[in-house]
């Protein structure tokens, strides 16, 4: 693809995300506009409200972060954003695995824009970065024991003393920051295996990033019945340990803290932004006027 091409490509991929994002803001806008109302339109409310709703080939729980935490005891928890979902349409592997989870949360405010679009509001966004730290103080005064499994060597460590630090007690107690490349080296996957095996802790959280973190827990997790809980969640060691910061607040409120990013680290995620993520606004408008068609389905 020549350079024009791409110019063209992201010109019209961003006039997609400029026109849906003008529709959410006023759409926002609008909602606070109405809170006076709110008690009047609770009941036509009430009825949207649903336990998991769907945006294109992605299945959502409708939960609290309140009620996420409560009920979130076994099995594997994954947080789509708009990245996700669109790896959901290309990756048939990654779209299975994910698909398996038993929480799956909403993870990105323009995810949940979009459910709101949709006509299928969910309840709260739970970003992995902002939910890990609660989970850690829900759980201060229990005996839940967490190993860090990603982000660059000597991260973890990091992430680990500053979290115990916060909680008062040793409650992430081991991690492993894998080497590039570890999912394609046989060694170094049977290393991670053992290590999971020998720890005390009954709940990982894997942050590789996607699709690399869900593919290696569906990979790895039969032969780990010592392991209760597994949390996909991306770059939450490295917000922990303090290397990422988020977003100010004014981005997160416009659903833009995807612009905040490209900003800070513009070579690495142009791509992702501009090109990979952008036709996610052009399936969802598909989606709500009954076009859209799940490539594995």
């Amino acid at each position: 693809m020549s350079c024009k091409d791409i110019a063209q490509k992201i010109d019209l991929n961003v006039l997609y995300s400029l026109a849906f994002i003008k529709v959410c803001i006023y759409s926002e806008f609008k909602t606070l506009q109405s809170l006076s109302n709110i008690g009047r339109c609770a009941s036509t409310c009430k009825t949207l409200v649903m336990n998991r709703i769907k945006i294109l080939n992605v299945d959502i729980d409708n939960l609290s972060i309140d009620e996420l935490l409560g009920r979130l005891k076994k099995g594997v928890m994954v947080t789509p954003n708009v990245d996700d979902i669109m790896k959901h349409q290309k990756d048939n592997l990654f779209h299975n695995d994910a698909s398996m989870a038993e929480f799956s949360v909403c993870d990105s405010k323009i995810v949940k824009l979009s459910a709101k679009f949709l006509g299928t509001p969910l309840k709260e966004t739970i970003p992995g970065s902002s939910f890990f730290p609660k989970y850690c103080e829900f759980h201060k005064n229990d005996n839940i024991k967490i190993f860090l499994l990603g982000a660059k060597e000597g991260v973890g460590e990091i992430a680990k003393e500053k979290i115990n630090k916060r909680i008062g007690r040793e409650i992430i107690i081991d991690t492993y920051s894998p080497p590039f490349g570890f999912e394609k080296n046989q060694k170094e996957l049977d290393k991670i295996i053992e290590l999971l095996k020998k720890t005390k802790a009954k709940v990982v959280l894997v942050g590789l990033g996607n699709p690399k973190q869900t593919k290696l827990i569906y990979k790895i997790k039969d032969r780990l019945q010592n392991i209760d809980l597994w949390l996909a969640l991306g770059a939450t060691i490295d917000f922990e340990a303090g290397n990422i910061k988020r977003a100010p607040g004014i981005f997160q409120k416009l659903a833009l803290e995807w612009l905040y990013r490209l900003l800070k680290e513009p070579k690495r995620m142009y791509r992702r932004y501009l090109i990979e993520d952008m036709p996610f606004f052009w399936l969802l408008l598909k989606q709500k006027i009954g076009k859209y068609k799940d490539p594995f389905g």
